[in-house]
C-alpha cells in the first residue's frame, strides 16, 4: 500500500510526463526560430566589431556552441558582412556592413562636414564630385554630387568600385608602401581594362605619391576621366578621398591638370575641418 502511494505521488518517466515536456524543448534547441537565428547573427556582428581571435573565442563571447557560431559566421562571410583577417588572425566587419552604413550618409560626420565643400567644388567645376572611403581593395562612395553637364557617371552613394582602377581609389592609397601596393596589384590586376606590369603599377603610384593626387585615365571606364586627392584626419592618416569626374569630352589632359589644385584645395579644406 505504501509502495503504491509513492509511485502515484512521484512524477517519473514511467508516467510519461517528463519526456512529453522535454521533447519540444530539445527540438527547438536544434532548430532555432528565424528570429532567434537573426538575433544570433546580430550578436556575432557585434562581437566581431569588438574583436575576436577565432571561432572558439567568438563562441565564448556570444554564449553559442562552436558549431552554431561557425554556421552563422560562415553565412555572414558568404554575404560579405564579416571578413577573415589576412593571415587568418581573427575576423572583422566586411564591406557589406560599411556599404549599408554609408547609405545613411547624412548621419556620418565626415559626410556632413565635407558636403558643403563638395557642393562648392561641384559648382566651380560643373562636374560630378565624389567622396569615398577605402575598404580592403574596394572604394565605397559616401557622397555624390551629380554633374550639371549632360553626363552620367555610373556611381551611387553606398556603391562599390575597385580601388586599383579608380582615381579616388588610388588617392586613398597614396601612403601605402611598395609591398602594400604590390599586394593590391596581385589581388586586383584582373580588374584593369588594360594589362600593366607590377613595375609599371609601382612607377605610376610612386609618381602619384610624389605629387599628392591621382588620376583615372580610363582604367575603370574607357571614356571617364577623374582627378582625385586624399583627405586626412588630425593624425595625418588618409581616411577618405574626393574626386572630380567627367567624360573625356569635357576632361582632356590640360583640363585635368587645371583641376588638380582645385581638388587638392577642397581635400585640404575637408582635412582642416577634421583637424588634419
Amino acid at each position: 500500500m505504501t509502495q503504491k502511494s509513492k509511485l502515484a505521488g512521484t512524477p517519473t518517466a514511467m508516467q510519461g510526463e517528463e519526456p512529453a515536456i522535454k521533447q519540444p524543448d530539445n527540438a527547438n534547441a536544434q532548430k532555432p526560430s528565424a528570429s532567434q537565428t537573426l538575433m544570433r547573427g546580430l550578436d556575432i556582428l557585434e562581437a566581431v566589431a569588438d574583436g575576436v581571435d577565432d571561432i572558439a573565442d567568438l563562441a565564448r563571447k556570444t554564449g553559442m556552441t562552436y558549431s552554431t557560431a561557425h554556421r552563422i559566421l560562415s553565412a555572414l562571410q558568404q554575404r560579405h558582412y564579416i571578413k577573415r583577417e589576412q593571415g587568418g588572425s581573427g575576423y572583422r566587419l566586411g564591406w557589406k556592413v560599411l556599404e549599408l552604413g554609408y547609405r545613411a550618409y547624412s548621419q556620418v560626420d565626415l559626410t556632413r562636414l565635407a558636403h558643403p565643400i563638395l557642393k562648392r567644388l561641384a559648382r566651380e567645376t560643373s562636374d560630378t564630385v565624389h567622396l569615398a572611403y577605402a575598404e580592403t581593395d574596394k572604394v565605397i562612395y559616401l557622397d555624390k554630387l551629380a554633374s550639371r553637364r549632360a553626363v552620367e557617371i555610373s556611381s551611387r552613394i553606398g556603391g562599390v568600385k575597385p580601388m586599383i582602377s579608380t582615381g579616388i581609389g588610388k588617392a586613398l592609397i597614396l601612403d601605402y608602401s611598395d609591398d602594400e601596393l604590390l599586394g593590391i596589384y596581385d589581388r586586383s590586376v584582373h580588374l584593369l581594362r588594360d594589362v600593366i606590369t607590377p613595375a609599371q603599377w609601382l612607377q605610376m603610384m610612386r609618381e602619384y605619391q610624389r605629387k599628392g593626387f591621382a588620376y583615372d585615365l580610363g582604367e575603370d571606364e574607357q571614356l571617364i576621366r577623374c582627378v582625385a586627392a586624399p583627405v586626412r584626419d588630425n593624425s595625418r592618416k588618409i581616411i577618405a578621398a574626393i574626386s572630380v569626374s567627367s567624360t573625356l569630352e569635357y576632361m582632356d589632359e590640360q583640363r585635368m591638370s587645371e583641376l588638380v589644385p582645385l581638388v587638392q584645395r577642397a581635400a585640404a579644406q575637408i582635412s582642416a575641418e577634421l583637424g588634419g
